[in-house]
């Protein structure tokens, strides 16, 4: 895959990414809605708060180019984390679903994101 081709995959990617965990967290989730999920799923409302704050600190690492590579790294990882937890507890309280399934198609663009960020860190590396 040529180098321009990856830069624009990785920017959709992970302005995607960005997207759902970075804005639409601030946004919304302390929202009813959002906060009754959180207890439907058995989870305390203070772990909301704690997991916005997570999610928007981690979707500024990874839009923002001067973050260093290791804690971009940390935030692919949390995302993992989070997308499969996030999948896991709908499949445990609610059975398989939607609600289960999309957070894994969400942990796809992560993936298809943080390969193209490993295509461009090599290719700047062989320069």
């Amino acid at each position: 895959m040529q180098s321009k081709t990856t830069k624009i995959i990785y920017w959709i990617s992970t302005t995607l990414i960005f997207l759902f965990e970075g804005v639409m967290p601030a946004l919304f989730s302390q929202k009813k809605e959002s906060l009754d999920a959180f207890t439907h799923l058995g989870y305390p409302l203070y772990f909301a708060t704690i997991l916005t704050v997570f999610k928007v600190l981690g979707s500024l690492a990874l839009i923002i180019p001067q973050v260093p590579a290791r804690i971009k790294e940390w935030a692919y990882v949390g995302f993992t984390f989070d997308f499969l937890c996030a999948s896991m507890s709908y499949i445990a309280v609610d059975g398989f679903g939607f609600f289960a399934v999309f957070p894994l198609i969400v942990f796809l663009v992560l993936i298809v994101s943080y390969v193209c960020y490993h295509k461009m860190i090599d290719a700047k590396a062989a320069k």
